[in-house]
């Protein structure tokens, strides 16, 4: 899914594929707004900074995108650990 777009015009910015840490209580959500993401150069900075029990979690995510609010979002991948 590298460089898939989540825009329908072709000519638009591509979402890329990135490593990153989500602030989240419920790992259940597929979509989380930029404020709760940090991203990192790679997969192993990323799980160096996870902290689970502040509920801080490393995964792989799509984006940004722009939501129906205006807001920059990203979309889970998968988590990493």
């Amino acid at each position: 899914m590298k460089g898939y777009s989540l825009d329908p015009h072709p000519q638009a910015n591509v979402a890329q594929q990135h490593f990153c840490v989500i602030y989240s209580p419920r790992k259940k959500r597929d979509r989380f707004a930029s404020t709760v993401v940090t991203l990192y150069e790679t997969k192993e900075a990323a799980i160096a900074e996870q902290d689970h029990s502040k509920k801080y979690y490393a995964a792989e995510v799509i984006g940004p995108a722009k939501s129906s609010e205006g807001l920059k979002i990203f979309y889970l991948v998968k988590w990493l650990s």
